[in-house]
């Protein structure tokens, strides 16, 4: 072998398995899941991911924390293993800016799903554009939330960040509030179909906002991580399918996380999906192809590992 490669292979393939590496297993160790609040989609997946390490031999326990930003603080610092995060909050992560206080060391093992933004208005509203909220009363997500970090961007795309009253609520009592006329419109950034936007519109008539137009200046402005996306009609009984703004929701991990540990949790991942599936539909979408694409978080070198060693191998 040439020495250049021999050198380069080194650095990229610290090891060929877990033990080679001299480090622990999963089922050596504990896992902690940082899942955020309440019962969203992440805690949802993250009941699954548990499941799937208990049955790997693991003692695993789910974290509720306050925000998904509170997550890539605890993998970062190493109180928990691993969190869930949209690519958007993870780019702040990374460079250390607010709502983070210094750059994070964190990375990634899997891009798991795509996450769409719901600008939510009843049927009757005269909000039909984004900057027909000027001078109106906005839920925008909880602090350190996906949903607050997009709303912000888009309210500042826009120019009336400065022209809204907002309220910062989780999209549950952003939806109570909205059906009661308390607030004028709701954001937020999740899975369609979202159970509490579903919910609000069997009490109410409501539209979604298209949000097409602001896809350009968020990938000049933020990052190429911002992509187009458009929400069926039939997920909340529309009568158009708006385009609004995709962001990709990664599993982070500490960039300190051993590589064989990070390799066996990644080969976990994929050799129980099944056990995923049945917890939140959406780890439908998990593959290997996509989930290597993962920016801005770097793929974490175990993850890399396992990938590369199962292309091999298939």
């Amino acid at each position: 072998m040439r020495p250049v490669l021999a050198l380069v292979l080194a650095v990229l393939v610290p090891c060929s398995a877990a033990a080679a590496c001299g480090e622990p297993a999963p089922h050596e160790g504990r896992l902690l899941i940082a899942a955020g609040g309440g019962s969203g989609v992440y805690r949802a997946y993250a009941e699954g991911l548990a499941r799937v390490a208990r049955a790997d031999g693991m003692e695993a326990r789910v974290l509720a924390t306050a925000s998904a930003a509170d997550g890539l603080r605890q993998v970062a610092r190493g109180t928990a293993d691993v969190a869930f995060a949209p690519a958007d909050l993870a780019a702040l992560a990374l460079a250390g800016r607010p709502p983070f206080e210094g750059r994070q060391r964190v990375s990634a093992l899997a891009r798991l799903y795509d996450e769409y933004t719901h600008l939510v208005v009843p049927a009757d509203s005269g909000v039909h554009a984004l900057p027909d909220l000027k001078g109106r009363t906005v839920a925008t997500g909880t602090p350190g939330t996906g949903t607050e970090l997009v709303a912000t961007r888009l309210l500042a795309a826009a120019g009336i960040d400065r022209d809204v009253r907002v309220r910062r609520l989780a999209v549950r009592d952003a939806a109570a509030a909205l059906r009661e006329r308390r607030v004028d419109a709701l954001f937020f950034s999740g899975v369609v179909p979202s159970e509490a936007i579903t919910q609000l519109t069997h009490a109410m008539g409501v539209r979604l906002v298209d949000l097409g137009a602001y896809v350009g200046p968020l990938r000049r402005f933020h990052g190429d991580f911002y992509q187009e996306r458009s929400i069926p009609a039939a997920a909340y009984r529309l009568f158009a399918a708006p385009r609004t703004v995709g962001v990709p929701s990664h599993l982070a991990v500490g960039s300190a996380m051993p590589a064989g540990r990070a390799r066996a949790l990644t080969r976990l991942l994929f050799e129980r999906k099944d056990v995923l599936v049945a917890a939140r539909p959406e780890a439908l979408y998990l593959n290997r192809r996509g989930a290597i694409s993962t920016g801005p978080l770097p793929l974490h070198p175990g993850a890399a590992l396992y990938y590369r060693e199962s292309k091999v191998a298939g």
